[in-house]
């Protein structure tokens, strides 16, 4: 399966059947998210996997999608229920970005989806990497994929002295090596390659410039803002009542966090009970 294009480098040529052998071989294949081309159900994968390890992400996709099995589902669906089915995944934001963006779709696209990358970025919560996703993964259209397993693959394979690489020095290696005429399938083998090679030769996403440390998430705002949703799950409750639930957490922090997950339309206040929208 090794691509043929007389510009390419030794080096070049050698990376691209690395990256195709390893996939034939090893290839994540049987992923749900890979067996459908819905724009809807891709979107759903790409925002739970975010910052989430595939393992968990599988069984959560597919009860979402059991729940909200299609765009309008999920659009006429109150926030407050979609957060609900979020739970377990973390950074909650991503599932009101889903959810704004369904709303989008069916109010501004009549239910019909954006075909192209423009109108992929311009749903809520979608950037670059998210629409160009989108584009590879659902219309098999070529499209620049820049994310941690693949900043992995290439800085293994063409910076493997360097510190600090910009994606910038990415973009003319990534966009030479690409499979025009299979960009789904070449997208999902840079992803399955560079999960491989950071279980083996360690994380060189670290060798980016844009990688940035991860805080704890133990004692971390994010644990805070999370402890709180995971109460109002179970239903509204008091200022007195949350604290009493976290009582583990400092009164001041929880205030806070309740104020910022209000502004974010994450949490009402009705009268004197906080809830879910």
């Amino acid at each position: 399966m090794e691509q043929k294009t007389p510009s390419l480098s030794k080096q070049e040529a050698a990376f691209i059947a690395t990256v195709w052998k390893h996939y034939e071989q090893n290839g994540r294949h049987d992923l749900p998210w890979r067996k459908t081309v819905n724009p809807y159900h891709i979107l759903v994968s790409e925002l739970m996997l975010q910052q989430t390890q595939v393992a968990r992400v599988i069984p959560k996709y597919q009860a979402f999608l059991k729940q909200f099995p299609t765009v309008r589902r999920l659009a006429d669906a109150p926030l407050g229920e979609v957060l609900v089915a979020w739970q377990g995944l973390g950074y909650n934001r991503r599932a009101k970005f889903l959810w704004s963006a369904a709303q989008a779709v069916v109010k501004d696209g009549k239910g019909k989806w954006p075909k192209t990358f423009g109108g992929l970025k311009a749903l809520p919560g979608v950037g670059e990497y998210t629409a160009g996703a989108v584009m590879c993964f659902a219309y098999n259209q070529p499209a620049r994929l820049i994310e941690t397993n693949i900043r992995t693959v290439y800085i293994h394979h063409f910076f493997a002295d360097r510190e600090a690489v910009p994606d910038i020095e990415l973009v003319p290696l990534i966009d030479k090596t690409a499979d025009i005429h299979r960009p789904r399938e070449w997208g999902w083998a840079l992803m399955d390659y560079g999960s491989y090679l950071k279980s083996t030769v360690g994380n060189l996403n670290k060798k980016s410039k844009t990688y940035q440390k991860q805080s704890t998430f133990k004692g971390s705002n994010r644990y805070v803002r999370g402890a709180i949703l995971k109460v109002l799950t179970e239903g509204s409750c008091t200022n007195v009542q949350l604290f009493k639930r976290l009582d583990t957490i400092e009164k001041e922090r929880i205030k806070l966090q309740l104020d910022a997950l209000q502004l974010e339309g994450l949490v009402v206040l009705n009268g004197q009970r906080y809830q879910l929208p």
